[in-house]
């Protein structure tokens, strides 16, 4: 995770301190645009110089590949990063359908979240975790369209093609969401493997080329991709992903987004049958809270140990398979962390 590291560097040394942008949020110092490449081949991209919150990692992406906007999945998983939106959230549904402030805490509202506890609104019923047309939602129902099948599809009947875009800035819909998506586009683009690669992927997954000379004559031509795939099962393509983040809470949210990106792309790589290759983060709007500049600068004085890796054990074929997905079937090896460094996770809501 060097390229992390002279990130967070990078924003301590040359930030601008500014206003946050967000009701309740403290001020922040930042920077304009900023992107980093992981080789997935390289190793899993989860950060080692503090204990990274895995177990939330992996439950809030299915969470989302799943199309879900209320928290209750989370909660029930001891996942709380959305409780503080969520809860928010419940404010503002509460004193427009009763026009009072609501005097629940939030330790009571998650509560509720755990009982499925509900009201009537003027259209519909409001339950307990509502988060309106998040993540989940624009992923898989943005105006009744499916974006995550749409792109599994793509990817394996045209998949050269440059519009396997998943968008989830969705303007019209930010009236009924709890927060616009930080995260919010992410582009598929395949690459063929050279000679080099096909040879090394023999040698990893299959034999030496030695063992079958003639293979290298297959190597050495050009429209012999089906061939070595249904004699050795050897895939045609890389799979690579470019992800845009809007808002970079650079010392919590950044290294949580780049694992989960990472595990994204090796989700929908394993469904259609290709290598995951490289996930490019870009950020905008890059910045570290100031509250955590000396939990970072703590960070700094770490040397990080060696990438674990990242196992997939359940067969993907289908986007229907997701669904079945759960955390066990997530095997990290070969992580090694320093401990944990805890910090406060500004989410904006505020009593």
């Amino acid at each position: 995770m060097k390229q992390y590291h002279e990130l967070l560097r990078n924003v301590l040394e040359n930030g601008i301190e500014k206003e946050s942008g967000r009701a309740n949020m403290p001020n922040v110092i930042g920077i304009s645009g900023a992107e980093m490449r992981f080789n997935l081949e390289d190793g899993f991209p989860l950060l080692t110089t503090k204990k990274m919150f895995w177990k939330g990692v992996i439950h809030e992406l299915l969470w989302i590949l799943r199309g879900e906007t209320n928290i209750k999945y989370l909660v029930d998983n001891d996942v709380n990063i959305w409780n503080g939106d969520a809860y928010r959230w419940y404010l503002k549904t509460f004193k427009e359908v009763y026009n009072k402030e609501s005097n629940l805490s939030i330790e009571d509202f998650v509560i509720g979240v755990k009982n499925n506890e509900s009201f009537p609104t003027s259209n519909a019923t409001y339950t307990y975790g509502d988060l309106g047309k998040v993540y989940g939602h624009q992923w898989r129902n943005q105006n009744g369209v499916d974006q995550l099948k749409d792109i599994i599809k793509g990817l394996q009947t045209n998949p050269y093609s440059r519009y396997h875009i998943l968008d989830a800035w969705n303007k019209a819909d930010f009236s009924e969401m709890a927060l616009p998506p930080c995260h919010l586009l992410y582009q598929f683009i395949v690459r063929p493997l050279t000679k080099q690669e096909k040879l090394n992927w023999l040698n990893k997954h299959y034999m030496t080329y030695e063992q079958v000379p003639w293979t290298m004559e297959l190597l050495d031509k050009s429209g012999t991709d089906d061939q070595l795939k249904d004699m050795y099962g050897m895939p045609r393509f890389y799979l690579d992903m470019t992800m845009y983040q809007r808002s970079c809470d650079t010392f919590l949210g950044v290294p949580f987004n780049i694992a989960s990106t990472s595990a994204f792309l090796m989700i929908i790589a394993k469904i259609v049958g290709m290598i995951p290759g490289e996930v490019r983060w870009i950020g905008g709007d890059v910045h570290l809270y100031k509250a955590h500049i000396a939990a970072a600068e703590e960070q700094l004085t770490r040397t990080p140990y060696e990438l674990p890796r990242l196992e997939i054990h359940k067969l993907l074929k289908t986007i229907d398979d997701i669904t079945s997905l759960t955390i066990n079937d997530f095997q990290l090896n070969g992580y090694h962390y320093y401990p944990r460094i805890k910090q406060e996770l500004f989410t904006g809501y505020k009593r």
